[in-house]
This record gives C-alpha cells, structure tokens and sequence, in this order.
C-alpha cells in the first residue's frame, strides 16, 4: 500500500479527489477518515501529532527547580491519541510513504514526525516527498509526479524552534509569573519573539506620554475667480502667533496669479505579495492579520489561491501567469483579465526572490457566491494585486499655484488622475482629484476670507497590525508564519486592545522589570541570533544540538541576571500591576478605585479604603479585564474591555454607567412585570 500524508484532513480530501481517476473510497480508521483508491490510502493530519514537552516531574510551577529547567531534557508526547494511532495502523501496511504537508519548515517537521511514527512499526518503508504551492489538479499531478527527497535539515530547524520555545517560555513565563504572584490562567507570559514585540509597543506609548504638543498656526485664504478654492502661506506652519496675525492683517481683498507650473507624476504598480505585505494590506482594509492569514489558509485548501505563506516577491518563469489571467475570462474579473491579456505580461519584481513558494496568486477563479463575504473579500484582494503586478505605471496630472497677495506669497496643489494604470485593477485607498479653477498668470482673484488655524503637533502614532508585522519582519523576530501569531497571542494575554495597538498597564510592568533587571529579553539582537542560527540549520550549516546549546547558554546568563534582581523584579511587577487594578477615583472618598475579589472568589470594584470606604461597582463574571486608556467624562473611570477567548472582545465602556444602565433596565424589567399582573 502507498500511504499519502498531508497536513490536514481538507487537504488529503481534495488531493485524493485529484489523483482517483474514480471517486476515492472513505474508510475511516481508528476515527480517522482516510481516502484509498488504485493502491493508495490518502490521510490527513490536524498538524503536529507529536509536541516537545518537559517531563511530568517539571509541572509543579512552584516546586520545580528554573536553573534546573534551563537545561532540562525535553521529550516528545502525541497531540492526537486518535490520529497517532490511525498512523501507526496504516504505517505496518505501507510499503511506501510520500508526504505530502505544507512545503516549509514546520510542513516538513509535520512529516518527518509522520515517518517517524510509522519507522517504529515498520522499518522497512520507503518514503519520499512531494512540493506543491497550489492545491489545483495540474499542480498535485505535476508534484506527485515528480517526487524529491525529504529534508531532514529543515525539519531539524523547525524542531530546534519548537524546543527553543519551549524552554525560554516555560523558564521566563514560570520567573515572572511567580515574582509577580500571577498564576493560574492570569499568569504572565514572556517569550523570546513576544517579548521583544510587546517592548516595542510599549516604547512607542512612552514616547507618546513623554511629547509635549508644540503649538503653530496655518494661514489660510479663500480665492475665487468664478469657483472657489483655498491656498495656504507658502511658510505653512507659524511658530509664533503674532506674526501670523501681522501678516493677516495685512491681507488685502485682491490676490495675483503669480506663477502656474504644470507638471505630471507616476506611481508604479505594487510587487507581488509575500506574506508580511500581504497581511499589512488585509489590515488596511480592516481585517486582522490573524483573520486574514485564517482566511487565506482555508483559501488555499480548497485551491482558491497559492500558499500563503512565502518571502517570496518575484514571480518564478515556471509559473503560468497567461493561463491564470485567461482562466478569469469567464467571471466577473473579465475586463480586467482581457485588458492585461492584450498586452505584454511583464510583471514587476519585488527585492525579495526565493525558490520555495512563488508570491501569493489566484490559482482559480472563484464565485462571490461560493465564499462567504470575509472569503471574498480576502480572495478579490489577491486577486486584484495580481492584475496590477502586471499594469502600467498610474499617470496624475499636477498643477502648483503660487498666489500673491499683498506682497505674501499663498500657494496652491492640485492633482488628476490621467491613466488610471494599476489603480484600475487595485483601487484600495485611492487619492481623490484635487481640482483647480482654470486660472493664468496675471490674473486677478477675489480673496473672499483668510482663516488663521491653530493647531498642536501631534504625538508619534500607535502601530497597527500590518506595520507591526513589517517592523518584526525587518528586525528579524519570528517568520513568517508565526508573526500574526504572536500578535494574537499579545491580545490574548491582555497586554495590548485595540488596532493601532495600545499596552495595558500589565505590558508596562512586565516590559519595564524586563528591560531594568534582563534587558536582553527586551532587544531583537538576541531572538534575530537564534532565527539566523535556525536559518542555518535548515541549510546544513549548523546542527539543531548546537543551536539548542547555544540558544540555553544565552538563557542561562539571563536567568542569573534575574535571579540576582528577583526581589526588585518582584516589587516592580507588583508596583506596576497594582496600577493596571486601578479603574479610577473613587467619588466618595477620592481614593482608588480597583478590581478587588471577593471570599467567594467573584471580582468587583471597590475602593482601596475599604473598610473606612464601601463605594463598589459590579463586574462581569467571565473573561479577562482590560482597562482602556480612555476616560469617562461623567466619572472619571477607565474604559473596560472584557476579553473571553474564541470570542469578540466586548466593550464595557464605562463600569459605572453600565451599572446604571443596567438598574434601569431591571426596573423597567420589574414595571413591565407589574403592568401584567
């Protein structure tokens, strides 16, 4: 029997489909589904059926040794009893094995793991390996037949990071979950890749709480000829008020054309997508990068795109760009497709060119009927940057106006779009027309009003999902295939809300006590070591037991940097996490209001002078705090958001008017209830 391995159970489904010349037969073995046809039995797994873990005498958080975990042996246990089961079954049968996972670092892990399995119960298989970055029939046909060897270094890679993980996650969660007092599900987590990424958001905040706004003003005059438009000063922002006021003072009610330069500008079209500039551009239209990169994942699947994760920005020769355009002739992207296709297909190149995946693709046209509207929103984005990799440059007109007005020089800029090129096929964010009266030199123009605008500079912004996950890219921490799961885990945790990111007090104190007492925690030099290390593993360079040596010296040094600071670690965490309790003034007494438990173990807000004060607020009984940086200006209180995982975040907003809101439906609930009696 030749047994076929791929990742998921949607995928052995719709490979199988592909290969059967008939419809494949389901029989399902130990619970599992498998697809047999001509010889050949087809399973999927749900990812990693073996996890590195530390033995069962290292559990007890309290009782465990740190310095002893630094250096601990790991072990291998299943993830799915049921699966590594039906593994073991149709591996005695088999006489060959192909593996066929996702091609990358943890796809091929996946299958060196399956083999393994399988190598316990009969040393005698064959195996091989198979590469595909789209799941269409031609694809699959071509790969299987032309199997490769399996890459046992890559696999290695991608199990050094899985035991890397682990021990710096478990040593360093373990350190500041127990200095801080938080355990249980409330504990603090603190890894090699989030903890640089969490640091990173957090000082971008401390810059924003350390600006101090600069005040300036703008001069503004109304010109008319027939039409109206607005010029500014050509000095644009006043520092000193007064002599911007001097200068409008003087303004009289006529302006002169002074000068008219024409001009044009282009924009060239957008490279090709790899992942991070993928996922930046989902966050742009709204969808996060952890939805998005789901989406895209099930897109792939069922062979709607290639796959999505690739660093890949040129598009390989062997890829068939003319026959996907043409395949699109027949949906509702056909004037797109028929434009492109009249004419020379020269794509534009990103810097980036590697050879496991190509860039992310259509690989077949879809229906907006077959795929829900978050699906096709995602699909249509791939598919309209596609078609504008191979446009023309987009063509705007400029004009730039310079007005004289009682010897001050106000000036004006306008733009319109000539050809429309790439922005035609990919019209997010598109710049509207900025139109000006026709005018000439010399001419003369009514000044209708001058407006003298005060303004304040403004504090660096926050940063969203998709120039975050640039900004680890460019800093080498995680890769591409766990950077949105870092960000994800960052929200799970309750250590950043809302998109631009915004810290919680807990991520100011976990990230201050880290860069005081173990600042290498802190830095991406280390992490972007261990992944250029990694990197060379997967490339023979270096062997996994090296790097993992090497990745626990590192370890090591920082632990006992700790251990030396654990009493001022301590009372920093406890300092800083006392504040993220606190949801405001108390109105009765004016000390701190804060989330407090109750003996029975419910969470309230209560006052900090509790016995002498008793002013308390409910809270919902479910999920994880988080107190917003926005106030209420009714009561002064912070902002709550309740997170519960798998679900929406809820907005409280504020806990004091909810409690009102609340009381008053409970009696509306109760006169209801009086008038029917």
């Amino acid at each position: 029997m030749h047994l076929i391995i791929t990742e998921k159970h949607d995928t052995a489904k719709r490979i199988a489909a592909i290969l059967s010349e008939k419809k494949p037969q389901r029989e399902r073995v130990n619970g599992v589904d498998t697809y047999k046809f001509d010889g050949k039995t087809v399973v999927g797994l749900s990812g990693h059926i073996v996890e590195v873990d530390f033995p069962q005498d290292y559990n007890n958080w309290q009782k465990t040794d740190l310095k002893e975990l630094v250096h601990a042996e790991v072990q291998t246990k299943p993830t799915h009893a049921n699966i590594f089961t039906a593994l073991r079954k149709l591996g005695k049968e088999a006489e060959h094995l192909t593996i066929a996972t996702d091609y990358d670092r943890e796809g091929e892990l996946i299958g060196v793991e399956a083999l393994n399995v399988i190598k316990k119960v009969n040393t005698e298989v064959s195996s091989d390996r198979v590469h595909y970055s789209t799941i269409t029939p031609a694809e699959i046909k071509k790969a299987f037949s032309n199997p490769t060897k399996i890459d046992f270094n890559l696999a290695a890679a991608g199990e050094s990071r899985q035991v890397i993980d682990l021990v710096w996650g478990a040593v360093l969660t373990r350190f500041v979950s127990l200095s801080s007092g938080r355990l249980g599900d409330k504990f603090l987590s603190v890894g090699r890749v989030q903890s640089p990424t969490l640091a990173i958001i957090v000082n971008r905040e401390k810059e924003r709480e350390a600006f101090v706004p600069v005040p300036y003003w703008e001069l503004f005059a109304t010109l008319a000829n027939g039409s109206e438009f607005e010029a500014q000063h050509k000095k644009g922002r006043f520092l000193d008020k007064a002599e911007a006021e001097k200068i409008k003072a003087k303004l009289g009610k006529t302006g002169t054309v002074k000068s008219i330069t024409l001009g044009k500008r282009s924009e060239k079209p957008p490279t090709p997508f790899n992942t991070t500039e993928f996922l930046r551009a989902a966050s742009a239209i709204g969808v996060s990068a952890a939805n998005a990169m789901r989406i895209a994942e099930y897109l792939y699947v069922n062979g709607f795109i290639s796959y999505p994760r690739t660093d890949n920005t040129v598009y390989p020769q062997a890829l068939d760009t003319r026959g996907i355009l043409t395949s699109f002739l027949s949906t509702e992207f056909k004037e797109y497709a028929q434009k492109l296709l009249a004419g020379k297909l020269v794509p534009t190149r990103g810097k980036k060119e590697t050879t496991d995946h190509p860039p992310i693709h259509p690989a077949t046209p879809a229906k907006r009927s077959e795929l829900k509207e978050d699906e096709w929103k995602i699909y249509e984005l791939v598919t309209r940057r596609f078609f504008a990799t191979f446009a023309n440059e987009t063509t705007w007109e400029t004009i730039s106006v310079t007005v004289d007005i009682s010897g001050e020089d106000f000036g004006a800029n306008g733009a319109r779009l000539v050809e429309p090129g790439w922005r035609w096929y990919y019209s997010y964010n598109m710049p509207e027309d900025r139109i000006l009266p026709q005018l000439k030199e010399g001419q003369l123009l009514n000044v209708k009003n001058v407006n003298l605008v005060g303004k304040e500079t403004q504090p660096p912004s926050r940063y969203g999902q998709g120039h975050l996950i640039k900004m680890m890219e460019d800093l080498g921490l995680g890769t591409k295939s766990t950077r949105h799961e870092i960000i994800s885990k960052l929200y799970s945790r309750a250590y950043v809300h809302g998109n631009p990111l915004a810290p919680t007090k807990t991520a100011y104190a976990v990230i201050e006590a880290l860069e005081k007492y173990a600042n290498t925690i802190t830095k991406p030099e280390m992490t972007g070591k261990l992944e250029h290390d990694m990197d060379e593993i997967s490339e023979g360079k270096l062997t996994e037991d090296y790097v993992i040596k090497e990745s626990r010296e590192m370890l090591d040094g920082i632990f006992r940097d700790m251990s030396k600071n654990k009493e001022l670690i301590t009372e920093s965490l406890r300092n800083g996490l006392y504040e993220d309790r606190i949801i405001g003034t108390c109105q009765k007494c004016s000390s701190d209001l804060i989330i407090r438990k109750s003996r029975k173990g419910s969470r309230f807000i209560g006052c900090s002078a509790y016995p002498k004060c008793d002013f308390t607020l409910p809270l919902p009984r479910g999920g994880q705090i988080v107190v917003t940086d926005k106030q209420c200006k009714e009561h002064g209180l912070y902002f709550i958001r309740i997170i519960n995982k798998g679900k929406r975040p809820w907005d409280v907003g504020c806990p004091h008017c909810n409690f009102i809101e609340w009381q008053k439906k409970l009696e509306e609930e109760k006169g209801t209830g009086d008038n029917k009696s």
